[in-house]
């Protein structure tokens, strides 16, 4: 007689975890997660704001 097949290791089962998604920061949370830019160190440049201004039109207001 042969002997009983060993039995296949299975993933393990998923943890249930109960912290309070709230406690953590989302990307939302900052202003990286709203596309917003890093702050350069030139400080209100009128090129640098057109720049933006024409990246961050809607195509509707060519």
């Amino acid at each position: 007689m042969s002997s009983p097949a060993a039995p296949e290791p299975s993933a393990p089962k998923p943890v249930l975890i109960f912290d309070d998604p709230l406690d953590q920061q989302s990307s939302d949370d900052t202003d990286r997660g709203w596309g917003e830019r890093p702050a350069d160190s030139g400080g209100g440049d009128s090129a640098a704001d057109l720049k933006r201004f024409l990246d961050e039109k809607p195509p509707h207001h060519i």
